[in-house]
């Protein structure tokens, strides 16, 4: 069986591991961790390709720790099972668990006491978030720590080692090439390093270029996956940029989105912004996206990108109010933590002492409509981000009085 370049030059040594120097360089944890021949539970996250595998393999290795791997999606619980009877003839093991952040409560309660006994050694990989994502449990007993994407640097880095190692025998290649991998590979050294060996293959010449780079693979590459972090990553990234009115942030997320093809996320979350960030400052901007929702679902990609770009500039560049968001959640929490009391009577069918404000000047009345206990509570407190909102203030103001 042929091995993939990127496995054949996985690091050995945590001193070969390629980036993640806040982990990995003189004086760092992992190193320290090598020399005082120790190693505890702990958690790797980060995106694909950041070498949370390779480090966690590196570790053992210099340490010479006995480990087996399982991934959490594929291994039944009497493959853990099975590890934990080993561990127990070999008086402890360091088990290495891919895909942690998958492993269902059974597997868990198993693995629970080995970690508390120390009979267990546990290095958990993920690509999410194990703050949100992985059992408190299992997460109280781990340091947590994170690998960073690598940079271009690091990526060439990388490169060059395969290159230099002479699996790819005659590699004609130059710098400006290695460059461009790396500039397209979005942090990803296993990316960077299968598209080098592909390419490798492409010619008999065995001579890689920019021009056969690009007849291979036409588009950069970026964590964006519909299952994992980088997806809600970049709906975060749109989101907090059109909050924050950044023009050019908010275009470069919504890319992100398109060139993953992801409109239905796209959707879903302009409608959110629309009324959680935009809101009262500009009411007429719901019926504006409805419009470039039912409009890019007529026409699809590549043109909906046109008339997505339109809506999310004039979001970003819109004013903003939270008003309402604000208001709800207020009104929620007193039903959830107050004795709000019950609806007065007289808005209760039969409605016997009810008010019927059309029937008075101006079609307003003095009238409690909140229930006793909660009288007094004031939910929706306006901003002056906008003309619309100041009117609404003004409305407010002018009814608050009349009541008193």
């Amino acid at each position: 069986m042929n091995k993939p370049l990127a496995l054949i030059l996985r690091p050995n040594k945590v001193s070969e591991i390629v980036g993640q120097k806040h982990l990995v360089g003189k004086g760092k944890i992992f190193t320290n961790l090598v020399k005082s021949k120790k190693i505890f539970s702990m958690i790797l996250y980060g995106s694909p390709g950041t070498g949370k595998t390779s480090l966690a393999n590196a570790l053992v290795n210099d340490l010479g720790c006995n480990y087996r791997s399982l991934n959490a999606a594929l291994n039944n619980k009497q493959d853990l099972a099975n590890v934990i009877e080993e561990a127990k003839m070999l008086d402890g093991m360091v088990l290495i668990m891919d895909e942690i952040h998958r492993m269902n409560k059974d597997k868990q309660d198993i693995l629970l006491p080995c970690l508390e006994s120390g009979l267990i050694t546990l290095i958990g990989i993920t690509s999410l978030n194990p703050y949100h994502k992985i059992n408190p449990a299992i997460r109280s007993r781990c340091q947590i720590f994170k690998l960073e994407p690598l940079t271009d640097n690091d990526i060439i880095d990388g490169l060059n080692r395969a290159i230099s190692s002479e699996i790819l025998k005659g590699i004609k290649i130059d710098d400006e090439t290695v460059k461009y991998i790396a500039s397209i590979s979005g942090g990803d050294l296993r990316f960077a390093l299968n598209l080098l060996e592909v390419s490798y293959y492409f010619k008999s010449s065995h001579k890689v270029d920019i021009e056969v780079i690009k007849s291979i693979n036409n588009k950069p590459n970026f964590f964006h996956d519909k299952n994992d972090g980088g997806h809600y990553d970049s709906l975060s990234g749109l989101q907090k940029s059109i909050r924050g009115s950044d023009v050019d942030a908010s275009l470069h997320y919504l890319a992100r989105l398109l060139v993953a093809e992801d409109l239905d996320s796209i959707y879903r979350r302009l409608s959110v912004i629309c009324y959680e960030d935009i809101g009262l400052a500009n009411p007429s901007i719901g019926p504006k996206l409805d419009a470039c929702i039912n409009a890019s679902e007529r026409v699809g990609l590549p043109e909906a990108k046109l008339i997505l770009a339109n809506i999310v500039i004039e979001m970003a560049l819109s004013p903003k109010s939270n008003t309402a968001m604000l208001s709800i959640n207020k009104a929620i929490n007193d039903i959830e933590t107050k004795n709000i009391g019950d609806v007065p009577s007289y808005i209760k069918s039969p409605y016997i002492g009810y008010k019927y404000p059309h029937d008075y000047k101006g079609s307003v009345v003095k009238q409690q409509y909140l229930p006793d206990n909660i009288k007094d509570s004031k939910y929706y407190i306006p901003k002056e981000s906008s003309k619309y909102e100041i009117s609404l203030k003004n409305i407010k103001e002018k009814l608050d009085k009349f009541k008193e």
